[in-house]
């Protein structure tokens, strides 16, 4: 009833999961990750236990074929069970019971394990392999969902969709560098779940990406700034002129407001990503009959 993509990115060391499904909140089960220590989904009449478990045998030091032999040990369901592993030095495994619903199977190989069960066809898991691969090179939240479309598109689940889920983790990747978990995005009964998982992260890259490079405000972007601050109420007025504290505080506020902390660049320097956006922003304002600074 779930198909799934488990990897690793082989240059930052990050671990990830993608989900579908045809079931509620597919996000609340499946997906398992933790940094410096890999990643798990279990599917297909879910042992919930097996992510937590897995990731602290992974913690320990086995490896993901290790892991699965000992899931295949301990568990009389295992008949029933799916799962896909990749640990911390990016081993892979994945495992389709006997009695899983066809159609059910998976493959794996170095950095990533991907598996589904009641899917229309072996073209899913052919397609999500495809589009992985194809990606090489891009940040690891992007590879997995457009594995995950991929198998979407390639005819998923086959009793139809539900929900979706992305999860990743990587050392200082979380908000303000403080955790190490970077992504996680659900979406729990929707027409098409992958496609609204899409809209999700590019909101997530906005908001809580870093910026890849700054630059100089110009100085008809700082007119432009200090108009568009005083008429969101962060200043009552600000001079002309360079960059100044009362500029540097008033477009702090707004950038808490608009939850651009991330993005944030002191001393009159800007991320052209956060510009680009609050740009945007006023001349929506502005088309729906608001004041505008431009």
């Amino acid at each position: 009833m779930t198909f799934s993509i488990v990897a690793r990115d082989p240059q930052t060391g990050d671990v990830g999961v993608a989900v579908a499904s045809k079931f509620l909140a597919v996000g609340a089960l499946v997906p398992w990750v933790r940094a410096g220590a890999g990643a798990v989904a279990t599917q297909s009449y879910v042992n919930p236990t097996f992510g937590p478990d897995g990731l602290t045998l992974f913690q320990s030091g086995l490896s993901a074929p290790e892991v699965s032999a000992q899931f295949q040990h301990d568990d009389p369901g295992i008949t029933q069970r799916q799962y896909g592993l990749v640990d911390a030095a990016g081993h892979s495994a994945t495992y389709t019971g006997p009695e899983c619903h066809a159609w059910a199977g998976g493959v794996a190989r170095p950095d990533v394990a991907i598996q589904g069960n009641i899917l229309t066809g072996p073209e899913v898991v052919d397609a999500m392999l495809a589009a992985w691969e194809a990606s090489a090179g891009r940040a690891l939240p992007a590879r997995l969902l457009r594995a995950l479309r991929a198998g979407d598109d390639a005819g998923g689940d086959r009793r139809g969709r539900q929900s979706a889920a992305l999860r990743c983790a990587g050392p200082g990747r979380g908000y303000g560098g403080l955790s190490d978990d970077w992504v996680d995005l659900r979406v729990d009964d929707h027409q098409q779940p992958c496609h609204e998982l899409a809209r999700l992260l590019d909101i997530h890259d906005l908001l809580f990406g870093r910026p890849a490079q700054t630059r100089p405000l110009t100085a008809d972007e700082l007119t432009w700034l200090r108009g568009l601050l005083v008429r969101r109420g962060h200043a009552s007025h600000l001079p002309d002129g360079p960059w100044d504290a009362a500029t540097e505080q008033a477009a702090w506020a707004l950038y808490g407001t608009e939850n651009l902390e991330e993005r944030w660049v002191p001393g009159g320097h800007v991320d052209p990503v956060a510009l680009a956006y609050l740009e945007r922003r006023d001349r929506e304002i502005d088309d729906q009959g608001g004041p505008s600074t431009r």
